[in-house]
């Protein structure tokens, strides 16, 4: 399959010299064997530009737009998305920092200090996660309570909550839940606590939500119409249409996927980032199916319960109308045995009556 794209980035690979390549070097042909068809074609498109490359895997996301190699990048995608200039100052390690090993269906994931002290996490999931509000609200607070306890350790009895900073949460989805799929035509979910009120107070934990797919179906419709689009573009669109026209349009993306083309001239480093994107994917899948099936159990023990309690509801309904019933039958007999005493006395007194004649 030719690549429309190699007419903008010469130095993309032609498939028949990529896959010579790949089969005279025995480490190279033993790992890419050792791949699914479906992965090995994929590894053949993006390095061939038949497909752009998934950008938000995290080791591609953090080559091309590293933001200790090329903070211009980084800075200027948080800059869109937050709507006001911002500074990366320091990365941040990100994992150690888990309240548990919520890793299992991230493909991305960085934390980063601004100039003026705020975090920004940002990070890509391949399947959105259950209980997404929960979760975010969750790790937000983890990072909040760490920078509150770095701040104050450093700065001791000159310590005033003044000087934490505010906490943004990014987050990328590649395939939403369905609370977003109520929304099929916003792609921009921001997140803050308000009052009932209108009083207002910074409480310093903010989110963004930014569902992929939909994002996706709505420039299919509509195309690229501003720098904010064009970011998500670049980072989820592997159509390489979508691709030139966004080159075309906004060339300042154009060296980022020359850098991507690049980085896929070194084949050996290029498969090892790939294997680790499909152990990654590997292991999320399995952890997805985990828990999909945890949770159809739930599903079932909570209608299994819900159904015994149904039936026991039903099963007391029945014994109360039975008991019911056999306090009618009693007080029947009772009457029953009542009319015979009574026509028996009758029965007597008709009797004394006839003698008495």
């Amino acid at each position: 399959m030719s690549s429309k794209l190699a007419q903008y980035f010469p130095m993309i690979h032609e498939r028949e010299k990529l896959l010579s390549q790949i089969q005279s070097v025995p480490l190279l042909r033993h790992q890419f064997n050792s791949w699914k068809k479906e992965a090995q074609e994929e590894f053949l498109d993006f390095c061939t530009g038949v497909k752009g490359i998934k950008l938000l895997y995290d080791s591609f996301f953090k080559e091309i737009l590293n933001p200790e190699y090329t903070p211009d990048r980084l800075n200027r995608l948080l800059s869109v998305l937050l709507g006001t200039n911002v500074t990366i100052k320091y990365v941040l390690p990100g994992d150690s920092t888990r309240i548990a090993d919520e890793s299992s269906l991230l493909i991305m994931d960085i934390v980063v200090e601004l100039d003026d002290g705020s975090l920004v996490n940002v990070e890509a999931q391949k399947v959105g996660y259950a209980f997404p509000g929960q979760r975010s609200a969750c790790y937000s607070a983890d990072l909040l309570l760490r920078q509150y306890k770095r701040v104050r350790d450093m700065k001791k009895e000159k310590f005033r909550y003044t000087d934490v900073r505010e906490v943004y949460t990014i987050i990328f989805i590649e395939e939403s839940p369905k609370e977003f799929q109520q929304f099929p035509t916003e792609y921009l979910h921001y997140f803050k606590q308000r009052s009932n009120t209108g009083l207002e107070l910074d409480l310093l934990q903010k989110y963004l939500f930014i569902p992929l797919d939909i994002f996706g179906q709505t420039i299919q419709n509509k195309g690229v119409s501003n720098e904010t689009e064009a970011w998500l573009a670049f980072l989820s669109q592997d159509d390489p249409e979508i691709i030139i026209r966004l080159i075309n349009t906004y060339p300042e993306f154009k060296p980022m996927y020359e850098d991507v083309y690049r980085l896929c001239k070194n084949i050996e480093r290029v498969m090892g980032m790939f294997s680790e994107e499909l152990r990654i994917l590997d292991r999320n899948t399995v952890q997805y199916m985990i828990d999909e099936m945890q949770a159809e159990i739930n599903n079932q023990k909570a209608e299994i319960a819900d159904r015994d309690a149904k039936i026991a509801d039903k099963d007391a309904k029945i014994a109360d109308r039975d008991a019911k019933i056999a306090d009618k039958d009693a007080r029947l007999q009772e009457r029953l045995r009542e009319n015979e005493l009574l026509r028996q006395r009758i029965a007597e007194l008709e009797k004394a009556i006839r003698h008495s004649q």
